[in-house]
């Protein structure tokens, strides 16, 4: 049976920049003495999401670069392979992005996020293609926030290029008085856990979805199966890692690959 630990890091927002460096490094170092394989963080975690009115320094390349050397130095420390949510500076504009580092430290790519929301567009320009990565005999792919949410496509493109699961880093804190969940997959929470069903069902996958700790969010960090039904969450603003042992035996891709009505692009793998 082929299987591999995962950690999803649910952890607190960051007040700063710097401090986003920080509490990365803590759950690295804290998921590979858990022996987890892969660990994940939330869309953007360094250097912090860009929220509509809340004000973050401006992009900043040499804190960035700087930020991504000490934490592929804490993945090599811990022998993990690192999917890091951050934002990246272009001669087209900001990106958002998911850095890839393999556990020795060293980069494996880059996933930019395709499909932004129409909040974004003022901040943000859109990425191109969509990448598998590696971690031992786990073959994955990561869709960004709301590409997962209302785009199935990405999902299932990275499905068809050979991902046994697609992590989903995402970002969302609640409204002030807004609806707040107390139980995962009530009926009365909003559309996105059952997004996470769907993408797992119809595709054959593992769908691993982190958010940040965020008191009165919409979502939370959970798992789901292949067969569509919840592997396990976090509750909801409890800050903590998500560490699950998934038997890739049952993630066969097996409807990704039955679907006619597009062809995925050519395979990229990094």
């Amino acid at each position: 049976m082929s299987t591999a630990r995962i950690a999803l890091a649910n952890i607190r927002l960051a007040a700063t920049p710097a401090e986003s460096v920080s509490l990365a490094e803590a759950a690295i170092a804290e998921a590979g003495a858990r022996a987890a394989q892969v660990i994940c963080f939330p869309e953007c975690y360094v250097p912090g999401y860009r929220w509509p009115g809340v004000e973050l320094p401006p992009p900043d390349p040499i804190f960035l670069e700087r930020a991504w050397d000490r934490l592929a130095q804490a993945a090599r420390r811990a022998r993990i392979t690192v999917i890091l949510g951050t934002e990246r500076p272009t001669q087209r504009g900001l990106l958002i992005s998911a850095l890839v580092l393999n556990p020795d430290g060293s980069v494996a790519g880059w996933q930019d996020k395709e499909q932004l929301d129409p909040s974004e567009d003022a901040t943000f320009v859109p990425g191109s293609g969509r990448h598998i990565f590696h971690a031992g005999p786990l073959a994955f792919g990561v869709v960004i926030c709301h590409e997962g949410w209302r785009y199935p496509e990405t999902v299932r493109a990275a499905a068809r290029q050979g991902a046994r699961l697609v992590f989903h880093p995402h970002a969302d804190i609640g409204e002030p008085g807004g609806y707040q969940p107390a139980d995962f997959l009530d009926r009365q929470n909003t559309f996105h856990e059952k997004a996470m069903l769907c993408r797992a069902a119809e595709n054959t996958i593992y769908f691993a979805s982190v958010n940040a700790a965020c008191p009165g969010s919409n979502t939370t960090s959970a798992i789901i199966r292949p067969d569509g039904t919840p592997l396990c969450h976090q509750p909801y603003g409890v800050p903590g890692l998500l560490i699950a042992d998934l038997d890739l035996t049952p993630a066969t891709r097996l409807l990704a690959t039955r679907c006619r009505a597009a062809q995925p692009p050519a395979p990229t793998s990094r």
